[in-house]
């Protein structure tokens, strides 16, 4: 269930946005959007210094207490435009399913976008319309990108745990895709697979037959 307080049709409307997996080798990118709508929730921080139950836990509490979306861009999609244009497409697609639950809700489109980094998806992703700013370390000051961060990574995470049941060899249930030792050995042991991402260096020399 969605929640909005009482004045969200009067109040500003500020989403927060951050993504996951901009430096796997392997799987989506995953932005999340959030609106706190109001809501007051205690421990929100940067989701890579929170525990797994943590996580979690904060998680539920924002499903159940906010509206949020999450934008998925896959690996051939990242080959084909590049990571920075990729993740720019994943926070616009997550803002716009993101408005479209608040038009839904009979709300009005944010007033501002605060976008964890130094880059906002203006001029970036052709979807993009919103008024936004750019937060450098964001996910750690402002409340409603750190919910974005823990949306975007725990749901790139299950992702990843269930593409781990398809190709198990690369260990992507514990590393979640990165370039860890054991992904890299993986990769010259067994090859690219479907959800590699060809375009990043260690895989084109693995696919180019010099190892990694």
């Amino acid at each position: 269930m969605l929640f909005a307080s009482p004045s969200a049709h009067h109040a500003a409307i500020t989403f927060g946005v951050d993504e996951a997996g901009r430096g796997p080798l392997a799987g989506p990118v995953v932005a999340g959007a959030v609106w706190l709508g109001g809501a007051r929730i205690a421990g929100l921080d940067d989701s890579k210094k929170l525990s797994a139950s943590r996580r979690s836990h904060l998680e539920g509490e924002i499903k159940t207490r906010c509206h949020w979306a999450v934008g998925v861009v896959e690996p051939a999609e990242i080959d084909r435009i590049n990571i920075l244009a990729a993740t720019m497409l994943a926070m616009t697609l997550a803002v716009a399913a993101l408005e479209a639950q608040l038009v839904a809700a009979q709300l009005k489109a944010p007033d501002i976008v605060l976008i964890d980094g130094n880059l906002t998806p203006h001029g970036r992703a052709a979807g993009w319309c919103w008024p936004a700013r750019a937060i450098v370390g964001g996910d750690a000051l402002e409340p409603c990108i750190s919910a974005a961060s823990i949306i975007a990574k725990q749901h790139r995470d299950r992702l990843m745990t269930d593409l781990a049941a398809l190709h198990p060899h690369y260990g992507w249930e514990r590393n979640a895709g990165y370039g860890t030792a054991e992904h890299r050995a993986a990769l010259i042991r067994h090859g690219a697979c479907a959800q590699h991402r060809r375009s990043f260096a260690p895989v084109a020399m693995v696919l180019a037959g010099e190892g990694v």
